[in-house]
């Protein structure tokens, strides 16, 4: 009898998994793939929870994999949920909870294609699953830890489709074929402290670290790529816990966040700042220290036999041929890039991360026919 992802999705959205909490949620996977016949392993790091599981042998000349996460943001506002946000509950042909989109409803359709194709027309190959428990908290013993573990036991994935939501409005509209890479920044201006009246008797921070921001935002950091989109590059916060007005402090802060396209890498642009920082540094005598933390590099699957794979699975079932885009945050493609080629294709993610997170039951039932044709194209 075919697996039901809607039904499973259900099942996983009452699995309070809230990061970096299991719930449950892997534990009922891995019972319904070892019931499949699926090899299944625990690969849990520093207290974080993963799942690893392959139909076929190890070694295979092909496999397929799937990657995807369980994990979930905190609800906020349980009062402020129409239905019981780890409920599960089917209203108005929507299913109600967090996770329902992002992204519950994608492992849920992925497990039910895996299973019912291995189970029907067994592969001359091997079908792998990577779900982790880490994507919404920091991310380092997550699909990090799934890749670690694999390339110790020589385990690996042919090529990786990644079910995060990736539609706009539309089911089919738009794949991911590659996203932009994110990093912070963290500023730190050390100055003397004074009155406010004798400026001569002290050092700005505030003036020097304000020049500083001035000059990061002066110009765009590039006019976009052929597959991206033009670098952002954003202050989000500055601080020098002053409660005086008449007294300049002694130090303060800014953190500063970049999205940044193919132009650039991480290590490229914090010499880039480092720069910056040396001259305002020399011109304002106000010693600044930079700290750069980097999320994740940008990357890109050329548009190729794979990516021309997915998007015709896409167009069979939905009727639309999808975008190829590299817009939005990070993913755990960006650590899955690094093992195989990896592409993005899931639901309309509207609701993700927002009070009455839902799904229409009708995307489920259609993503699970997706990665179904795309299971079987890959292994005709």
């Amino acid at each position: 009898m075919p697996l039901d992802p809607v039904k499973l999705t259900a099942d996983l959205i009452r699995c309070p998994s809230v990061t970096p909490f299991e719930g449950g949620a892997l534990t009922l996977l891995e019972g319904i793939l070892r019931d499949a016949g699926f090899e299944c392993h625990r690969v849990d790091r520093n207290g974080i929870p993963n799942l690893f599981a392959r139909w076929g042998v190890r070694g295979a000349p092909r496999s397929f994999g799937f990657n995807g996460h369980t994990d979930v943001v905190p609800v906020g506002d349980a009062s402020a949920w129409t239905h019981d946000p780890f409920g599960g509950e089917i209203h108005g042909g929507e299913l109600w909870g967090r996770g329902a989109t992002d992204m519950k409803s994608g492992v849920a359709a992925f497990v039910a294609a895996a299973v019912d194709f291995v189970t029907e027309t067994p592969p001359d190959g091997a079908v792998i699953l990577t779900i982790t428990g880490d994507e919404e908290g920091a991310g380092h013993d997550g699909t990090r830890a799934l890749l670690d573990w694999m390339a110790d036991r020589a385990e690996a994935m042919s090529v990786c489709l990644v079910g995060e939501p990736t539609c706009p409005e539309h089911m089919g509209e738009m794949m991911k074929i590659g996203r932009r890479g994110s990093m912070t920044l963290y500023l730190e201006a050390q100055g003397i402290q004074g009155h406010s009246a004798y400026p001569h008797r002290a050092k700005n921070p505030l003036h020097a670290l304000v020049t500083l921001l001035g000059r990061m935002t002066a110009a765009p950091l590039d006019q976009g790529t052929a597959h991206f989109d033009a670098s952002t590059l954003q202050i989000t916060t500055i601080d020098c816990g002053n409660p005086a007005n008449n007294v300049i402090p002694a130090k303060a802060r800014a953190t500063v966040n970049i999205r940044f396209n193919d132009a650039h890498s991480g290590e490229s642009l914090t010499r880039w700042a480092e720069t910056l920082l040396t001259t305002v540094e020399a011109e304002t005598g106000v010693t600044l220290t930079l700290r750069s933390e980097i999320s994740g590099e940008s990357f890109l699957t050329p548009p190729g036999d794979f990516v021309r794979l997915v998007a015709a699975a896409v167009q069979v079932e939905t009727g639309l041929a999808p975008v190829l885009s590299t817009s939005g945050g990070t993913s755990d493609a960006r650590f899955v890039k690094d093992h195989c080629p990896v592409l993005e294709f899931g639901l309309v993610g509207k609701t993700m991360h927002q009070v009455d997170e839902r799904v229409e039951i009708a995307q489920i039932a259609q993503l699970k026919s997706i990665y179904a044709r795309i299971l079987r194209d890959y292994f005709a």
